[in-house]
């Protein structure tokens, strides 16, 4: 029988008066994972799955700037969900609720 992987997250935190890079805010693996998910999905927080940045990301203390190596990537993931928000935020104004 194969044994499923353990489940990995990492949360982000980004708030361009505070800083130059997102921050690693939450970072865990198994229940905290499933936790820090579940979390996310109740504060509507857009949700990337990418192992193999979760796995560099979880590498990094909580509290700290990502590293410099991952700016572009976590970037074009920013802009993704930046442009995902302005389509919901139109699509609400569009149709009056």
């Amino acid at each position: 029988m194969k044994k499923k992987p353990l489940q990995k997250a990492v949360a982000l935190v980004y708030e361009e008066e505070k800083g130059a890079a997102p921050l690693v805010s939450a970072s865990g693996q198994g229940k905290i994972a499933e936790k820090i998910i579940e979390t996310a999905r109740e504060a509507g927080v857009y949700i990337q799955e990418d192992a193999d940045l979760v796995e560099l990301l979880s590498k990094v203390p909580i509290g700290d700037e990502i590293p410099v190596d991952l700016y572009q990537t976590v970037a074009e993931i920013l802009a993704f969900v930046y442009q995902l928000n302005q389509k919901y935020k139109n699509e609400i104004l569009a149709h009056g609720n």
